[in-house]
Parts: structure tokens; sequence; C-alpha cells
């Protein structure tokens, strides 16, 4: 077989696949019906198929005590691995070491996996997140998770019995780690940029996905297919949102769209963080990291994302960042520009974002012809008129350009 011209995974050389298959999987299945039963979270449930699926190699399990509290403070766990976000699952009560469980989707029922208890630990929900997040805050949407997190914390090794519907809800888009890299091998490519999506691709989305695309062999459109806060676009409006614009606008040998099963945790640099590692491992050698990446409000500055990958230790992460700047429409230069190539003062600019565009949707309000691809536009104002209530939708400074500062 020919060596891989990819990427390695993090921390590992090959993929750390958690989930069964066949036989093993029917065995472990049997076996589950007669275990104590866990319920999980949305979030909890995208982690565990995450780690299912090596999309979170080379975890093997949720988090212990030590790689909580190392994960929180420093990004490392305890064997010194870099690990931005802990990955942690919550009960109400403690569970004694060696103790099995059956892990169950809180939201379909489903069995997902099994777990072995190797520790139970209570934790300083305010200390975790004003470390992830910044802030504790309960108006944020990712501390509000934790701190409504059950008491107590269960650590050990897992073995993942299901996928979910992602599958089949969402076939064609999503992808496990080993599917994604399938498809670099066979192509050829050794660079390839990922491009982390949670909103419909407006301009200057579809801007920066093209510089990438000048500068690496392809692009990954890496979008996230679990569950967003309230008032964010659903995840099959914006598949088909950004198949649409791929259709019509790129190159489509020069482009992959997948899926991936996460709920969005909007811990801003942080998150990006997080986003490098699994992009690491679904074979992208590079993350691209623009204005707000992973924001939410006025919580982080523009390029805090961009700022915790320059600080990143030697050997902390091997998917390199590819960095841009602030991207807006410019009248004057008659196109997209950025903070890098463009004289004109801010007058000149119209600044797109994720949230102005769901707030002018929301409101019916009028949306400048440059601001998304009138295919795009057609979509989503299919969408919204199909909505009996609309979720008021806040604009911040980084949406508007108010916020606009240098790096």
């Amino acid at each position: 077989m020919a060596e891989s011209k990819l990427i390695n995974p993090h921390g590992s050389e090959s993929l750390k696949i958690l989930l069964l298959e066949g036989n093993e999987k029917a065995e472990e299945l049997k076996k589950a019906e007669t275990l104590p039963k866990l319920n999980l979270s949305s979030r909890e449930t995208g982690d565990l198929i995450m780690m299912g699926i090596g999309g979170f190699t080379p975890l093997e399990g949720f988090m212990s005590h030590d790689d909580w509290k190392g994960v929180c403070s420093e990004m490392k766990m305890k064997d010194g691995l870099f690990w931005p976000i802990p990955i942690t699952l919550s009960h109400n009560e403690k569970i004694n070491p060696g103790t099995e469980l059956c892990l169950v989707s809180g939201d379909t029922n489903e069995f997902m996996g099994t777990m072995k208890v190797s520790e139970s630990y209570q934790i300083d929900k305010k200390f975790e997140c004003k470390n992830v997040f910044t802030t504790d805050d309960m108006e944020h949407p990712g501390v509000k998770m934790v701190m409504e997190q059950k008491d107590w914390n269960i650590a050990g090794t897992v073995k993942v019995l299901s996928e979910s519907y992602f599958p089949e809800e969402f076939k064609g888009i999503y992808q496990r780690p080993s599917e994604s890299r399938k498809i670099f091998e066979e192509k050829g490519w050794r660079t390839i940029a990922a491009l982390q999506l949670r909103n419909p691709m407006h301009r200057s989305h579809e801007y920066l996905a093209k510089i990438a695309i000048e500068v690496s062999d392809g692009l990954y459109i890496h979008q996230l297919v679990g569950k967003l806060k309230p008032g964010d676009i659903p995840a099959d409006v914006r598949v088909n949102c950004i198949n649409t614009l791929v259709e019509n606008y790129f190159l489509k040998e020069k482009v992959v769209m997948g899926g991936y099963p996460l709920d969005m945790r909007y811990a801003g640099p942080r998150e990006g963080l997080l986003h490098g590692v699994f992009r690491q491992n679904f074979g992208c050698s590079h993350m691209i990291i623009g204005r707000d990446h992973a924001g939410v409000g006025d919580y982080y500055g523009p390029f805090d994302a961009q700022d915790s990958y320059y600080k990143l230790w030697d050997g902390a992460l091997e998917c390199q960042m590819l960095p841009i700047d602030w991207t807006f429409w410019c009248y004057k230069c008659g196109g997209m520009a950025s903070m890098k190539t463009c004289p004109h003062p801010k007058e000149d600019r119209l600044f797109l974002s994720g949230t102005a565009l769901r707030k002018a949707l929301s409101e019916g309000g009028d949306i400048p012809a440059e601001f998304s691809r009138p295919e795009v536009l057609t979509v989503l104002k299919d969408y919204y008129a199909t909505l009996k209530e609309k979720v008021e939708v806040k604009m911040h400074g980084h949406a508007t350009g108010d916020a606009e500062v240098k790096k």
C-alpha cells in the first residue's frame, strides 16, 4: 500500500475508531440491554459519535478529573496531549469505578454505546466556564450548557454502537474521517484547507473559500449538522444553500463537502482550536480561521481565535492555521476585499456576516444583492416564509464592522 500523503491524525499515527460493527456490535447491543442506563445530552451524544468515528482521535472515552482540569487550565491532558475543550459526561450521582453503563440518547432513546466507569468526580463549573469561554455569563449559550450539567462527571472508556440519525438524515454530507481521507487520497491532495460552517455561505465565506483554494490542493467545506442556538438556521436548510452555491460558483473538482455531528459550543478561540484538532483527524492540513471564529455576541475579539492559534507551543497541533483578515464588499473596489487589500473608508464597505443575514431575513428586511448569491437567497427566503415564530436576532459589533480592530 502506498504511503499516505496526508497529515497524521492528532496524537496518533492512525485513527482511533471506537465504533463497533458486525458481530462485535451485535454482542455489545445484547449486553447493553442488561446494563444500567445513562441518558446523554445532545452535546454528549455528538461527542460520543465523534469518538466512535475517530473524529476525536486519540480519545478513548470521556475525560478524567485530571484531564478535565489540565484541559481547562493549560489545554493539556494528563499525558501532555494538546486538547483545548473538555470532553466530559455528567450524571446526577456518583458511580463506582468498574461499573458498566449503557449510554442512551436523550433525544431519540437509542442505545448509543457502553462505558466502563473509571472515576466519578465533581467540578467547579465556573472554573471551566471562565477558562474555556472566558466568561461565566449565563447569557452565553456555551456557559448555559455547562452550568446546566448534572452534579457529577463520569470518566471511562467507551464502545460506540450508533451514529444516530446523522448518516440517514444527512446522507451524502455526513462523513467519517476515514471517508474524507479516502477522498483526499484518491484526488491526490496533500494540502487541504478546512472551512468551518454553521451558517449558509454568504459572499465573505465564498471569498475566503476561494482564497484557500488558490493556495491549497483543495477545500473541505465541513459543516456542523448538530444542534445550534435558537435563531440559527437549521442544518438541512444550510446544506441546501451550500450545495446550491457550490453547484453554481465553484470548480467542483476542487471542493469536497462534509458534515460532522457536534453541537456548537460557541467557545470562540478554544473552539477554533478544537476545530483544528478534529480537522486534522479528517485529513486537513490547514484550518481557515477568519473573523469571530466560533464566536457569539461580543464575548471575543474578532481575531482572538487567530491569536490563540499563534500562541500554540511547538508540536501542539500539526494542522496549521490559514488566517484570513476581515472581508467585506467594497463598492469602490467593485468586489470582495479585505483589510489587507482595500484602501477605502468604512462608508464604502458592506460588512457581511451570518448574523446580519439572519436578522434581515427574520425581519423581512431588504438584503443587498452583494450580500449573497441570488440562488442562495431564494432558498433562505423560502425557509423563513415557513416560520410561524421568529427568534429575535441581536446584532453585535463583529457583525456590523463597529468592532473593527487591527490585529
